[in-house]
């Protein structure tokens, strides 16, 4: 049995003009000790479904589909069923902790307060659980008394790290856990929570727009694109030899070191993600795609087999045209897509 499995997850927010899709439809599988990435741009619902995993969604939010964590559904927990199992079973580090921790109280408190609530422990029990916490991801035991200001942002991450590992848990879910971070200190954040999750046997979701950082760190990755999955399968693959025409122009966006051509000349994705309240029909990346047909503003699309244990929403895979999408010339940024190919449908 799968650690965690999304089923048909569907996530919609109020507004004055009605409810807002912001996940539409996901489905996702993660085992016990394995790494799954989760990439796309900002707005296409990565963080969102970070927060429907654990029922940390703003009040009001429409949800559909199931979650299941070790076989129980998420969604429909009793309150304090959920309570118990938020921070012992599933945990998450969300980004920017300057804002998730408390400003005005010592990280060694914040960090108790969990252990406190689900272990019923002693204060001193409490304060040397925190200590080899804080060891275990890299930081003094004597920076407990330290409030979060006084750190550096590294050392900020390393806290909210410490924060997710309080009780225990076997799911770790990483929000975007290097934003804001400079080069050399993300790289230690993702070194030292990959060395937590084969010591500790974590199963790991890890979320960012990064494609080369789930490349490096996971087993396999989702691609996100207006709050679908546009592509799926092993990590090296889907990055080195993308199968959805997204999934290319974010690969494309990182320069290659030392190219003084690609340096001058960046190429990515032009545009926007679509609004969640006015989607094109048919593919949804139709708009911004380099290799869009006449069919495709009409196509229901769906994750079809791509090889290499891979599935992709795109026409070009569910026709054998594969080839089509990896040749396709990259949009410089700033720049609209080119007209649609005609090519039969």
């Amino acid at each position: 049995m799968a650690l965690l499995e999304v089923r048909e997850l569907t996530v919609s927010y109020p507004s004055r003009a009605g409810a807002v899709p912001a996940v539409r439809g996901v489905d996702l599988t993660l085992d016990a000790g394995g790494t799954l990435g989760l990439a796309g741009e900002s707005g296409c619902g990565k963080s969102t479904m970070a927060a429907a995993v654990l029922r940390l969604l703003p009040q009001g939010t429409r949800t559909s589909g199931s979650v299941l964590l070790e076989g129980e559904d998420v969604l429909t927990m009793r309150p304090g069923r959920l309570r118990a199992v938020r921070w012992t079973e599933a945990a998450i580090v969300f980004q920017g902790a300057m804002h998730a921790l408390n400003p005005v109280r010592r990280v060694g408190d914040q960090i108790a307060e969990a252990i406190r609530l689900h272990d019923k422990v002693t204060d001193r029990q409490a304060a040397t659980r925190v200590g080899e916490l804080l060891e275990q991801v890299g930081l003094p035991a004597r920076r407990a008394p330290s409030y979060p200001h006084e750190l550096s942002g590294g050392q900020r991450q390393r806290v909210m790290i410490a924060m997710a590992l309080a009780c225990s848990p076997r799911l770790l879910i990483a929000d975007e856990p290097t934003t804001a971070l400079d080069v050399m200190v993300q790289a230690q954040v993702l070194t030292l929570l990959e060395e937590l999750r084969r010591e500790l046997g974590l199963a790991l979701l890890l979320i960012t727009h990064d494609l080369s950082v789930l490349a490096a760190n996971c087993e396999r990755i989702a691609v996100m694109y207006a709050g679908r999955i546009v592509e799926q399968g092993p990590a090296a693959r889907v990055f080195e030899a993308p199968a959805h025409p997204y999934t290319k122009a974010l690969a494309e966006a990182f320069p290659t070191i030392g190219d003084r051509a690609s340096r001058r000349n960046p190429h990515g994705l032009g545009g926007d993600p679509p609004d969640p309240r006015e989607l094109p029909g048919g593919c949804e990346f139709h708009p911004r795609c380099a290799v869009s047909i006449a069919a495709c503003p009409t196509l229901d699309v769906e994750l079809w087999p791509a090889g290499d244990g891979r599935r992709a929403a795109c026409v070009h895979v569910r026709d054998g045209n594969l080839d089509l999408v990896r040749q396709a010339t990259p949009v410089p940024v700033g720049e609209d897509a080119p007209a649609q190919r005609e090519m039969a449908p």
